[in-house]
Order: structure tokens, then C-alpha cells, then sequence
């Protein structure tokens, strides 16, 4: 994620400000112009852009509640931001307890979405596509009258993401992490996890990449249920550290692609914020160690470029970690299998934005 600049008064402001702490002005993401932008009111309800006038906008209806800080393009009929208008249950607002874990869930599905802009990928709603557009269900845990609690479940199917809702609270994902053996698991590992796999359904399944992708995840045809049976009852294969990025992702095809689309992201945008700070790794009498980020990891050249400069930098955080006495910010290996996948992705992704970009130019010239 970048660092902006409130362009008002120069100060750094971040991805989630909603005020600048020196000059006092409303921020907000403005998605159009992928940025932070500090806003002055118009007096009709709507907004513009200090530091262009000419720019006005509105913010999201659910700003109302500082659950979202994006803002609405003032001809747009949806009162929603590009990511909020997506969901289609979200937590009880009325609530303490509801509001605070949807301002959550919120934050993880604004991280999400800026890489979904930025690289241009699909992302049609429900409206737009009524069988397989993208919408979220942010679903709360059944509580039966003797007070057993039934948990939601997480999941994606036709593009229907369902998210359990409790997860936004510490304790309980932490809860489930540890019960699950897993090493890392957050809100936004959820919500990077399971738009891969709406990902897989439109731009493999329905871009023709089936056997592109068989050729290196294996076949996706495989009994779903019984393979993810056959993981919780059996576990992983016990080589599985050398060919997945994770114990899920050997359960089933499906699953591999849909952790490696997630840790892309996580490796794309933590490049991208050490780059912002200017962060260089360079171990004393290690320079095979040593690393920086001289390009933008968004438009990086391949997956390769991407891993090369992330395991070094992964190395100190998780050092710097441990000496903090915290678990380590990134507790996965990296083969040369994986990359393999990582480079698929990589591909996908990059070769979707240049054909967006080119059906884009050739509306506009053709108007």
C-alpha cells in the first residue's frame, strides 16, 4: 500500500485516514483517481477535491457510519463506493458489537479492492451479471435456543462470497487459528483467499486457461468434497511443503489456486508499502541477502521479480518479529514449484489488464 500526502498541506497520511491531523481537512480514497484526496464541502451534499475544484464527488453511504472512507463520483446512481456496493449482508450497524466487527470486515474489503482496481480485474456485481457477479455476505453465527453457538462459514461459490462475520473479532479468528494448526489466518487472508476463487471462475474458467492451468495445479475435475474430507480427516501429504504454499492448498486444486492468488496480493502490496517507505534490506556480511524495491511491485515484470526481492525482505520482518516476541509476519516458504504458480497468476493477472486496456482504448477511439 502507498504513502500519500494530504494534498492540502503536505502532511503523510494513510490508506484508512479519514482527517488529516494537520490541517483538519476531510480525507478520503477518491477510486477513480486511485489516491488519497483531501475534500472541502461544496454546501449541496457533495464534495470536491482541494486540490482540483472541478472534481467533485460524494462520499459513500456508509461513511455516515465511518465504516468506509471512499468516495462516489457525483453522477454515479449508486450511493456506494466501487467496494461497498458489492455486499449484500453486512453486520447489524445497530449494534456496538456489529458496527465495530463491519468497520473491520470493511477495512480488509477496501485492501482488497484497491488491488482489484489497480490491476483492472474483474469485479462485476450482481446487477451488472446476476448469476456469477461478485457480492459479499458478511453472515453472523447461529445461536440455538440452548445457547449453542453454530458458526457461519466462510466460502465462495459463483461468485457469492460468504464471510463469517465473528472473525473480525481478534479473539475469536485467533481462537480458530491455533485450533486449526494454521500460521497465519486474517480478514484479509479471507477475503484475498476467496475473491481467488471468483477469480478462477472468470479468467480461467471462462478465459480458456483450463489446461494452461491443469498443466500446473493439476486437475480441478477431482471430487471437491471428497478431497477436502480427505484433508481434514487425513492431513496434508507429507511432501507437501515442497510443492504448496500452504497444508490447504494441497487439498485440492481449486484451493492451491486460490492461496497462491491471496499471497500474491500479500506479497504485492507489502512490496509496494516498503517501497514507499524507501526500505532497503542489507545484512552485514550477507549480501546475497540484500534487497530493494526499484520497481512498482503492481507492474512488475514476473512473479520471479516479485519473490526475489520479498524473501529478503520476509527474512528481517519475521527476525524483527521474533525479536519483538511475536510470531513471524510471513511463516511460509517459497519453492520453485510455487513460483511456478505465482507466475501463472502473474501472467493472468498482467495479461487481463493489458487486454482491458486495449478493448478500453478501442471504445474510446471508436466513440
Amino acid at each position: 500500500m502507498r504513502l500519500y500526502d494530504c494534498d492540502h498541506c503536505g502532511q503523510p497520511i494513510h490508506f484508512d485516514n479519514r482527517t488529516c491531523v494537520n490541517c483538519g481537512y476531510r480525507l478520503a480514497f477518491v477510486p477513480e483517481k486511485l489516491a488519497m484526496h483531501a475534500l472541502a464541502e461544496t454546501g449541496d451534499g457533495t464534495w470536491h477535491l482541494v486540490a482540483t475544484p472541478g472534481h467533485k464527488v460524494r462520499l459513500c453511504a456508509n461513511a455516515a457510519m465511518d465504516v468506509c472512507n471512499w468516495t462516489v463520483l457525483t453522477d454515479d446512481p449508486n450511493a456506494f463506493c466501487p467496494a461497498c456496493r458489492h455486499n449484500r449482508l453486512v453486520p447489524d450497524a445497530s449494534t456496538e458489537a456489529g458496527l465495530k466487527q463491519w468497520r473491520s470486515i470493511s477495512q480488509a474489503q477496501r485492501h482488497l479492492f484497491y488491488s482489484l482496481i489497480r490491476w483492472d480485474l474483474p469485479r462485476t456485481n450482481r446487477e451488472e451479471d446476476p448469476q456469477g457477479g461478485l457480492v459479499f455476505d458478511f453472515l453472523v453465527d447461529e445461536v440455538k435456543p440452548d445457547g449453542t453457538i453454530v458458526p457461519a462459514m466462510t466460502g465462495h461459490e459463483d461468485g457469492l462470497i460468504a464471510i463469517r462475520a465473528a472473525e473480525a473479532d481478534d479473539a475469536t479468528r485467533e481462537q480458530i487459528r491455533v485450533s486449526m494448526n494454521e500460521p497465519y489466518r486474517t480478514m484479509l487472508g479471507h477475503f484475498r483467499h476467496e475473491t481467488g476463487h471468483y477469480i478462477w471462475d472468470k479468467l480461467v474458467r471462462d478465459g480458456g486457461k483450463v489446461y494452461d492451468f491443469r498443466a500446473i495445479f493439476g486437475d480441478e475435475t477431482i471430487d471437491y468434497g471428497e478431497a477436502l474430507k480427505r484433508n481434514y480427516e487425513q492431513g496434508p501429504p507429507p511432501d507437501w511443503q515442497q510443492f504448496y504454499i500452504s497444508t490447504y492448498a494441497s487439498s485440492h486444486p481449486w484451493e492451491d489456486f486460490a492461496e497462491c492468488f491471496a499471497h500474491y496480493l500479500h506479497i504485492v502490496d507489502t512490496l509496494e508499502t516498503a517501497r514507499a517507505y524507501g526500505m532497503t534490506v542489507e545484512p552485514r556480511r550477507h549480501e546475497e541477502l540484500s534487497a530493494e524495491v526499484a520497481f512498482n511491485p503492481y507492474d512488475a515484470q514476473s512473479a520471479e521479480q516479485l519473490v526475489t526481492a520479498w524473501i529478503p525482505f520476509s527474512m528481517a520482518l519475521n527476525s524483527l518479529h521474533r525479536s519483538m516476541g511475536v510470531p513471524d509476519l510471513y511463516p511460509f516458504i517459497l519453492t520453485a514449484q510455487v513460483v511456478t504458480k505465482l507466475e501463472f497468476i502473474h501472467m493472468l493477472i498482467h495479461d487481463n489488464q493489458r487486454q482491458r486496456s486495449w478493448t478500453n482504448q478501442a471504445f474510446q477511439q471508436g466513440q
